[in-house]
């Protein structure tokens, strides 16, 4: 497993929290996972949006806003050429056990900095596989697009990579057969010279990445939009490209038997949003 460059509990060097944590009791907390590179948090301020507005939905009150300005700071000085900072924000610790938070509990903030690689060359250039997850999402959660710590769908369908390590990522279906991410991804379908995107307000997360491909498609000529997308989809699909905020914009080659050429829309976007600063 990668080693940690560095780790702070509530501005305090350590990997420890207490065991009365209602993040670690409970899933109760939201995180962001950003990366860095030469030293600048990419699209930082739009990842302190969904922090801002994730913390809203959960009603978690945050009043650290400078200590944790000073923890990101910290850590992308710490940061070599390429690496990934998650910003994990809880509840913090109640009371009393149980579900419901007792006793005013002050929201805990852990920041850490991790190393990470670039994709390989071939995947960027040839295109990425995928596969179908058999696990099924549910068609609707009240918690809908936001990163919040409860991710088990995501890590019951990832753990179906294990014994592929040629395929980056798992297409997610839900019980109603639609598209809604990969495990760690967002997805677009190019279609008629438009992007589709599933919507992420039933189930799903808002991704990042996500948001510049939709934000900067438009400045490029390029018409973006969300649908909602089945596998039956993919038959009149030109191409696919996955996205999250360490890989960028990937195309992708095929998914069982569909297989996509590689479009100029896909490498175009990638180009461009690998060129941004923020």
């Amino acid at each position: 497993m990668d080693e940690v460059l560095g780790s702070w509990v509530d501005g305090v060097a350590g990997t420890s929290i207490p065991i009365d944590d209602r993040g670690l009791q409970y899933g109760d907390g939201i995180f962001e996972t950003i990366l860095v590179r030469k030293g600048i948090p990419r699209f930082l301020e739009l990842h302190r949006e969904r922090l801002r507005r994730g913390l809203a939905r959960l009603g978690i009150p945050f009043t650290a806003e400078e200590g944790l300005n000073a923890d990101i700071a910290r850590a992308a000085a710490l940061a070599p050429p390429l690496a990934i900072l998650k910003i994990i924000i809880t509840r913090g610790s109640s009371q009393r056990r149980g579900y419901g938070p007792a006793g005013n509990p002050v929201a805990r903030r852990v920041v850490s900095l991790w190393p990470t690689t670039p994709l390989a060359r071939e995947v960027v250039e040839q295109g990425a596989s995928l596969r179908v997850a058999v696990m099924r999402m549910a068609e609707s959660s009240p918690l809908a697009g936001v990163k919040h710590l409860n991710r088990l769908e995501n890590v019951l369908a990832a753990t179906e990579l294990m014994n592929s390590p040629a395929t980056l990522d798992c297409l997610m279906l839900d019980v109603g057969e639609r598209i809604v991410s990969g495990t760690s991804s967002n997805v677009f379908l190019v279609k008629s010279g438009e992007l589709l995107t599933p919507p992420v307000n039933r189930v799903g997360i808002a991704g990042v990445m996500r948001a510049v491909v939709l934000r900067e498609a438009p400045r490029l000529g390029i018409t973006a939009r969300e649908q909602e997308l089945t596998l039956r989809d993919l038959r009149d699909a030109e191409g696919m490209f996955i996205t999250n905020v360490r890989i960028g914009v990937v195309p992708v080659e095929g998914v069982r038997e569909h297989l996509f050429g590689m479009t100029e829309i896909a490498r175009k976007l990638r180009d461009h949003i690998e060129a941004l600063d923020a």
